[in-house]
This record gives C-alpha cells, sequence and structure tokens, in this order.
C-alpha cells in the first residue's frame, strides 16, 4: 500500500477511530478501551492493596495488644497457679497442727515421753509457718468479727443475747488469707438471737 493510500484511508476513518489508536504499545496501537481496562485494574489493584495494608496494620496493633494483655494477665495467672498449690497445702498444715496440738496434750499430761515426736512436729511444724508466711499466707482471727460473706462459711449458729447477731463465735476451721485475698475461708459459727 503506498503512502498516499494509507493517508486517505486514514482520513476517511472517523476522528473516534483514530483518537483509539493514539497509545502504542510494543510497537502495537492499543485502542482507549483496552487502556482504560488496564487503568481500571491497575486502581482495583491499589484498592485491595491498600486494603490488605490496612488489615496488615490492623492485625498488628490487634497482636500488639494481644501481647500487653498477655504480659499484663502473666502475675495473676502465676499467682492464680500458686493459691492453688497452697490451697492443696493447707489441709496437710491442718492435720499436722491437730496432731501437733494432740502431741502437746500428752506431753502435759504426763503419759508418755514424747519430746521426740513433739520435736519433730516442732520442726514441721515452723517449716510450714515460713513457708506460709513467705508466700504471704496468715491465719483469719475472726472470733468476734462480724459475718463476712466472702471471708466466713457458716456450718451453725450460737443462740445467745451477749453478742450481736451475724458476729462470729466460733471457728471450727481457721480460714487463711494470701494478702488480702481469701485463700480459704473459715468455717464459723456464728451468734444469732437466743
Amino acid at each position: 500500500m503506498s503512502a498516499k493510500s494509507q493517508k486517505e484511508e486514514a482520513a476517511d476513518e472517523s476522528p473516534e477511530a483514530q483518537e483509539a489508536e493514539v497509545l502504542v504499545e510494543n510497537g502495537e496501537p492499543v485502542s482507549a478501551d483496552a487502556q482504560a481496562s488496564e487503568d481500571s485494574a491497575l486502581a482495583s489493584a491499589q484498592e485491595e492493596n491498600q486494603k490488605l495494608l490496612d488489615q496488615l496494620i490492623r492485625m498488628k496493633a490487634e497482636f500488639e495488644n494481644f501481647r500487653k494483655r498477655a504480659d499484663r494477665d502473666k502475675p495473676a495467672l502465676i499467682r492464680h497457679g500458686r493459691d492453688e498449690i497452697l490451697e492443696k497445702l493447707l489441709p496437710l498444715y491442718d492435720a499436722l497442727l491437730t496432731a501437733h496440738d494432740q502431741v502437746l496434750r500428752v506431753k502435759s499430761s504426763g503419759e508418755a515421753d514424747s519430746g521426740e515426736i513433739v520435736r519433730g512436729l516442732e520442726l514441721t511444724f515452723q517449716e510450714f509457718s515460713k513457708f506460709f508466711a513467705a508466700e504471704g499466707v496468715t491465719v483469719m482471727n475472726a472470733v468476734g468479727d462480724p459475718y463476712d460473706v466472702n471471708k466466713h462459711e457458716v456450718l451453725g449458729q450460737v443462740a445467745t443475747d451477749e453478742h450481736e447477731e451475724g458476729t462470729v463465735m466460733e471457728v471450727l476451721q481457721r480460714g487463711y488469707l494470701q494478702g488480702d485475698r481469701t485463700l480459704r475461708t473459715a468455717k464459723v459459727r456464728i451468734a444469732k438471737k437466743a
């Protein structure tokens, strides 16, 4: 085809058709529709990229919050585990204390020479006392205190006019505190009006 016939063909084409072949890619003309489609795909990919970036930033913030929460909760979890161990040791402590009291009664009555037994029990008792003191465990002094649902478990009532109703009259089983928290409630009898 001659150059003159190409110019005539180009002149015969409508202005929209001429505009459609304006861009060239790799030596090939690219239509405006194809360019618009590519621009749309690029915009869509950029939008998707922004969504993923936002999602990543949110996930990073959530992870940081989780890490901070875990660091904050860790001491409470450790304390909870320690409290479970201490609760399991309390009955043993009570049994040793009861045995200790019985041996002291036998010794005071003069029935038998229980010096070695008493010494052994006292050493055990002292070790438990040191252990609980190191962990911040203290015995509740409940007699004479008003009934507190968080510290006392009522197992009975004593009719009396000498004390105000609801006052702890007798401790049947010791209660223990760990710091200011109740480790085990005291089993008590409380006063009631006669």
